[in-house]
Order: C-alpha cells, then sequence, then structure tokens
C-alpha cells in the first residue's frame, strides 16, 4: 500500500494581494504658507512689525487722540522735556515736540511709503522691458539707468524741489525719480533668469502676448527679491524726505520729523529734546523696516531657509 504525501503549497503575500500597497500621501504645503512660517519664526523680524505697528497706530490713531495743532504755541520756547505744559518740551519756539511728532509721523511715513511705490513701480517697468526684450531695448534703457545712478540723488532732488516750489508731492517725486535705478537692474537680473525657461517659451508657443508673459508669467515668479526691495526702499525713502526738510527744502506747512530737525538745528545744544526725538523717532522706523526686509529676505529665498 503506498502512502500518498499531500504537499500544500502556501500562496505568497505577493500572489495573494492582488492591490497595490498605497503609498504614503506627500504633504506638499504652499510656498506662500512656508514663507509665512519662517517669516513668523524670525525673532528679529517679529521685533520689526511691533516696533512699525506702534509707530503706525501712533500716527494714525494720534491725532484723534490727541487732538491739537503742532505749529501752535503752547509752552515757553525751550521747555525742558516732562514739564507741565509740554510733556516732552518744546522748541526754539514754544511748539510742543510731543504733538509735532505726532503729527509729523503722518507726513513722513506718507512721503516714504508714496515715494517708495513710485521708484518700485518705475524700477520694475524699466527692468522688465531691459531684461525681457534684450539687445538695443536694454542697452537704451541701461543707459538712462546708469545716468541716473551716476546722477547725485541728493543733488538732483534739491533741484527738483527747488524749481518746483517744496511741497509733500514735489518731495515724493523728487524721491520716486531719482531712487528707482537700484530695483531697475534687480528686475532686469530676474527677468534675464526667467526668459528662456521652459514654462516662458511653453507660453510664446501658444500664442500668449508679450504683456501677458511679462506680468502674468515672469513677474510673479521674480516677485521675492522684489518685494524686499521694496521694503527696504521705504527706509530709504524716510531717510531721504528727512535730510531733504533737515536742509529746509521740506513742506513748511506740512510738519514732519525732517522738518523738526531741520528747525531745530541752530538749537541742538540748548534744545537737545526737539532734535533728539524725532531722530529717535525715524531710527525705530527705519530700524523696523529694516528688520522686516532682512525676515522677507530669509523667508522668500530658499537658500536662506535652512540656516
Amino acid at each position: 500500500m503506498t502512502n500518498v504525501v499531500k504537499v500544500i503549497t502556501m500562496p505568497s503575500v505577493a500572489a495573494s494581494s492582488s492591490k497595490p500597497v498605497p503609498k504614503p500621501a506627500v504633504r506638499v504645503e504652499h510656498p506662500g504658507m512656508e514663507a509665512m512660517r519662517m517669516f513668523l519664526r524670525n525673532p528679529a523680524a517679529i521685533a520689526g512689525m511691533a516696533m512699525l505697528l506702534v509707530v503706525l497706530v501712533v500716527a494714525i490713531a494720534g491725532p484723534w487722540l490727541y487732538p491739537a495743532d503742532p505749529f501752535e504755541i503752547k509752552a515757553a520756547p525751550l521747555t525742558p522735556p516732562f514739564s507741565e505744559d509740554a510733556w516732552l518740551g518744546s522748541d526754539y519756539l514754544g511748539r510742543d515736540v510731543l504733538t509735532a511728532l505726532i503729527y509729523g509721523g503722518r507726513a513722513t511715513l506718507l512721503v516714504g511709503a508714496v515715494a517708495a511705490l513710485l521708484s518700485v513701480l518705475i524700477g520694475i517697468t524699466l527692468g522688465a522691458l531691459a531684461g525681457y526684450y534684450g539687445g538695443k531695448v536694454d542697452a537704451a534703457l541701461m543707459k538712462l539707468t546708469e545716468f541716473f545712478q551716476v546722477l547725485p540723488a541728493l543733488l538732483f532732488a534739491m533741484v527738483v524741489v527747488t524749481l518746483f516750489s517744496p511741497t509733500l508731492v514735489t518731495v515724493t517725486l523728487a524721491i520716486g525719480i531719482v531712487s528707482w535705478t537700484g530695483t531697475a537692474r534687480l528686475t532686469r537680473a530676474e527677468f534675464m533668469k526667467y526668459r528662456g525657461l521652459e514654462f516662458v517659451r511653453a507660453e510664446r508657443a501658444i500664442g500668449a502676448s508679450d504683456a501677458r508673459i511679462i506680468w502674468k508669467v515672469i513677474l510673479p515668479n521674480a516677485l521675492p527679491p522684489l518685494v524686499v526691495s521694496a521694503t527696504l526702499a521705504i527706509g530709504a525713502a524716510i531717510l531721504f524726505e528727512a535730510g531733504l526738510s533737515f536742509l529746509g527744502l521740506g513742506d513748511p506747512n506740512q510738519m514732519s520729523w525732517g522738518l523738526m530737525i531741520g528747525s531745530s538745528r541752530q538749537y541742538v545744544l540748548s534744545c537737545w529734546w526737539a532734535v533728539a526725538f524725532p531722530g529717535a523717532a525715524i531710527f525705530i522706523t527705519v530700524l523696523a523696516v529694516s528688520l522686516i526686509g532682512d525676515g522677507l529676505n530669509d523667508a522668500l529665498n530658499p537658500k536662506l531657509r535652512e540656516r
């Protein structure tokens, strides 16, 4: 009698499973959210945001909370700080330094922001055209940029303000006209880097116009360094306005921090507070903008995120 041995083979796991094993999903974070997260992790940038927020709140809400005329004589001339009539003292005419500081912030910040916006618009427009088209267009626009770059910016702004009378509008235009060259060169470099890439050539292949490629395809990809440049331009414009006002070329009918320093510069030894307080306000504002700009640079630059 023959014994029959049955061999039972177990099916392999791969054979028994007809469905593929699903791979774990990889969560991709949006670049904007990643940049915001990196910015919020920067203590210096957060400090700059807090400082700038305080300055903005004081400049915007201060006149409603502390209604007064910054040119009104409220105390005896050269009254020291922490006096009953003038908490931060008075200048050589008897004007309240605190009132002038609150109201002067509006004009200074407005001129700085609008002048920076104007310079960025001019710089981005000319730099985009030069970097995208190249050739003769690039050569002509870069010659124009070099002309304004070698021109003494402060001297040219002084000539413009003197010719068209010193008002907030002329001061803003003068600052914007002379301070766009750096943004133009940066924009040109970014456009030259992107114009030959595949996604730009694909847009050309499907018949997209040059205007669409410049403003809707390349510019959004080139924005991160331009945003940083625009932020730093605000601080430069504030310093520029303060310099013009210090030289007596600011709007005499609008109180500003530069006008406060310029009008009291002859009395700096006997009335130091009339110069020190607006100078400190300019320093804090420019420092805050610079910290924000550095934070944006770290957050928007992929090469710096792993530091």
